[in-house]
């Protein structure tokens, strides 16, 4: 009786929504993206209505920006070729034991991260491989496409292209990939070279660009802001490359390292959709906003010294006493911040992961180092991710 009662009301919706179509348009295309996979359930009409390109394109178009859901970690070793094959989740919302580590199982394959942009994710074949593929998929729909990686190189760098306003129309969704290569061009001098696949053609194209810069790429997997790439390097610069011209440059960082005294870690992250850059060392933590690319002109948009975050975590102070035998033990920073989207920063301290919303001045513990699949702490892959419907079939 139930389930006639079940199937009867389902028929009651969807002659409704047939006769009302506006109406749940209007409706559903307002809600955030994290409550639209269980309005598909309600009923068929509700499903081909949220499937649907015109819908979805409407819905991100009125969501204007989507916050940051989580973030995507996965660890690396530091002397051997082969991956770490678990992938971790932390979201930022939640509370308790919240990590996920299966997320990425629709996939064919074990998958090793490279990068994500609006709620694409890019990732390539895990080491060791028979076929060395790159994939392009959206964790929350499971829908991925698979392309060839010619001459794979571990080293090489990979940064997506994907604006939501312009790039989903009504036929398919537009991206794009860049591949970043260093090579020495003289003695003491090497530069940076692009590569960029379009999924309109289908096709990997090499561009004229050259960017001159005798650094190394760290840490951030290339952060898309307003048409623009960003790459964190080594050496108080962040080379940037502008998709549709495909002009690079480099902006300088607003505090060369090398003017802290003690041991000083940063990141690169967006938040406003601008670029910012935080540092954190024994003098606190600090957040710069990047006010103008060509003049390198940033702005100090937090400044929080150990004892005030000390005063939200009070256990902080313990990590905080055996930072000088860590920093002595590991030859690395003590607190280290891995990746930094829409006021929230994941870092690592010591051997604890932490989530700081630098706005609300809120810290809390989200696991051990351990609990992400090994006790490598040696520069780790963090994505931002941010939840889409976006469809990739």
């Amino acid at each position: 009786m139930d389930h006639f009662e079940s199937s009867t009301k389902r028929r009651q919706l969807d002659t409704f929504d047939s006769l009302n179509s506006d109406i749940p348009f209007e409706v559903l295309s307002r809600l955030p993206t994290k409550f639209l996979p269980g309005m598909k359930c309600v009923s068929r009409a509700w499903h081909r209505l949220i499937s649907d390109r015109t819908f979805l394109k409407v819905q991100m178009q009125s969501q204007k920006r989507e916050p940051v859901s989580g973030f995507f970690v996965q660890q690396r070793y530091q002397y051997c070729e082969d991956d770490i094959k678990t992938i971790s989740y932390i979201p930022v919302e939640t509370e308790g034991d919240e990590l996920k580590q299966t997320i990425f199982n629709f996939l064919p394959e074990e998958v090793a991260l490279l990068t994500s942009c609006n709620g694409l994710v890019c990732c390539r074949s895990c080491l060791p491989f028979q076929v060395a593929s790159l994939y392009i998929c959206n964790p929350l729909n499971h829908q991925w496409i698979k392309l060839a990686w010619d001459e794979p190189d571990k080293e090489h760098s990979f940064a997506l292209a994907f604006d939501p306003s312009q790039d989903l129309t009504d036929t398919s969704t537009n991206f794009k990939l860049v591949r970043v290569q260093k090579s020495e061009t003289g003695l003491f001098s090497s530069c940076f070279s692009f590569e960029v696949y379009s999924s309109n053609s289908g096709a990997w194209m090499k561009s004229t660009e050259v960017c001159q810069c005798n650094d190394d790429l760290y840490k951030n997997k290339g952060i898309f802001i307003g048409g623009v790439l960003h790459w964190l390097t080594d050496g108080d610069e962040i080379l940037t490359f502008k998709v549709e011209s495909e002009l690079s440059w480099l902006v300088s960082t607003p505090l060369p390292v090398m003017e802290i005294n003690s041991i000083p870690a940063v990141c690169i992250g967006e938040c406003d959709s601008r670029l910012h850059y935080v540092m954190v060392s024994d003098y606190g933590l600090h957040v710069w906003l990047l006010e103008d690319y060509y003049e390198s002109r940033w702005s100090l948009k937090l400044s929080k010294s150990l004892d005030e975050m000390q005063e939200e975590y009070s256990n902080f102070s313990v990590l905080r006493a055996i930072a000088p035998q860590w920093q002595a033990a590991n030859h690395s920073p003590w607190m280290d911040p891995l990746a930094f989207k829409d006021g929230h920063l994941l870092m690592r301290v010591c051997l604890t992961i932490f989530l700081y919303d630098v706005e609300l001045n809120k810290i809390k513990d989200v696991c051990a180092v351990s609990e992400l699949g090994n006790n490598s702490t040696y520069f780790p892959t963090v994505l931002p991710y941010t939840l889409s419907l976006v469809p990739l079939n």
